[in-house]
């Protein structure tokens, strides 16, 4: 029977990130220690002020209107509007089933040609792939941070014909860790404006900026960027499922016919979800104290992973915000000629099969697999123990060391993988 059966996407394979963790996970219960930095999933609990409105919400089981909860949407809105220095109100908000599903919902809408500056996430493209959409890739390098130059832009744009384009933008970077400064989100605006293109600007790890200042380039093109952001990273809430898109106000049109198809397909976000998210976005003295203490303890764990790094020999940009590290393994490339590696997939596959560090090659993130980069996850540490030492000690007065031996695996990980280009 299942010969008979034809499979429109029989060549697609099932994302690179939810990928490696099954095989983590499945490697782990055959016995084998495996020190996880495939998987990007908040290590931090999600806040209990957040989980106690979810138990009392929990009866909660009507459908709601589908572009979301009326009093969240309100309060996103609201969180935006101190955020961007402009009035914003409910109606700009949609609610989904995470970021992801309304991503595909947008390429699936829109009908044009979709931008993508790499390493990019994961499934940018995939979808694009999927809804038989032209993708154009504009590839980075690590002495630009692996970030989209306005140059580059529009050197990119002026090869497109007249079709509607769609440019996404990440920041900080996923799986970079970097992140874009005003000035050139400025340059990225005028070019965008220039040549009147649509951005969708994934700001999903915007909330875990190191230093708590993520800028949106929505500020400086307002008129053509849509948000997109939601509970997975900042809220350490990813299984929730849980996203937002903030829309300009004159995108209406486009707005309706994503909630026509969010109908047909999804429906509503869970109740309970949506009115434990209220709670999440209200950002109340609890909330932001457990703001500051997540994005502190990723600085310095982020800190001290490129400085271990980069004293091994492998190259590594610093991250300005969210859990990932992009290193490159390019200058060393040489001592790994003996051992049969020539590109990424395999650079990871004998590093797990030696060390049992997991990593994602640079090639799931559409760089060239012959670049020996890859993505590092820093998330193999217990978030709950790291925010309770976090919260004892003075906000200037802590440091990596504080966070002994909670981030032990890290620290692990890091010395294995230097251990082993070294042998």
């Amino acid at each position: 029977m299942e010969d008979d059966i034809q499979l429109q996407f029989q060549n697609l394979e099932k994302s690179a990130t939810l990928a490696i963790n099954e095989q983590s996970s499945a490697l782990e219960q055959d016995g084998q220690d495996i020190i996880k930095f495939g998987f990007g999933q908040s290590p931090f609990p999600v806040p209990e002020t957040v989980v106690d409105t979810l138990k009392v919400y929990a009866h909660r089981k009507e459908y709601i209107s589908v572009e979301g909860l009326p009093e969240l949407r309100s309060t996103i809105a609201g969180t935006y509007s101190k955020e961007l220095g402009t009035e914003c109100d409910g109606s700009q908000v949609f609610i989904g089933p995470g970021t992801k599903e309304l991503m595909f919902l947008l390429q699936m809408i829109h009908d044009g040609e979709t931008i993508i500056s790499t390493p990019s996430w994961v499934s940018y493209s995939p979808q694009a792939s999927m809804l038989k959409r032209k993708v154009s890739y504009i590839h980075t390098s690590s002495d630009s941070d692996w970030l989209l130059s306005a140059s580059q832009l529009d050197d990119e744009l002026k090869k497109f014909s007249s079709v509607p384009k769609l440019l996404i933008l990440n920041y900080p970077g996923n799986p970079s860790g970097t992140s874009y400064k005003e000035k050139d989100l400025i340059a990225l605006a005028e070019t965008a404006r220039k040549h009147k293109i649509l951005i969708l600007s994934d700001e999903i790890y915007g909330r875990l900026n190191h230093e708590g200042n993520h800028r949106s380039i929505a500020e400086f093109y307002p008129e053509g960027t849509i948000i997109s952001s939601g509970l997975s990273k900042w809220c350490g809430a990813g299984g929730w499922r849980l996203g937002h898109f903030l829309f300009p106000k004159k995108m209406k049109q486009l707005m309706q016919s994503m909630a026509a198809a969010a109908s047909e397909t999804f429906s509503c976000v869970s109740a309970p979800i949506q009115f434990a998210a209220v709670r999440a976005y209200q950002a109340d003295d609890s909330i932001k104290n457990y703001q500051f203490h997540t994005r502190r303890v990723l600085k310095l764990i982020g800190q001290y992973s490129t400085k271990k790094l980069n004293e091994g020999g492998i190259k590594t940009v610093a991250p300005t915000g969210g859990f990932y590290l992009f290193p490159d393994f390019s200058d060393i490339k040489d001592s790994f000629s003996t051992r049969g590696i020539s590109d990424s997939p395999t650079l990871c596959k004998k590093l797990l099969e030696d060390t049992g560090v997991a990593l994602l090659p640079g090639s799931a993130f559409f760089r060239n697999r012959l670049e020996l980069t890859a993505r590092l996850a820093y998330v193999t540490f217990d978030g709950a123990k790291a925010l309770q030492k976090s919260a004892k000690q003075p906000s200037d007065g802590f440091s990596f060391d504080h966070l002994n031996p909670t981030c032990n695996r890290v620290v692990e990980g890091i010395d294995r993988i230097i251990d082993w280009i070294h042998q």
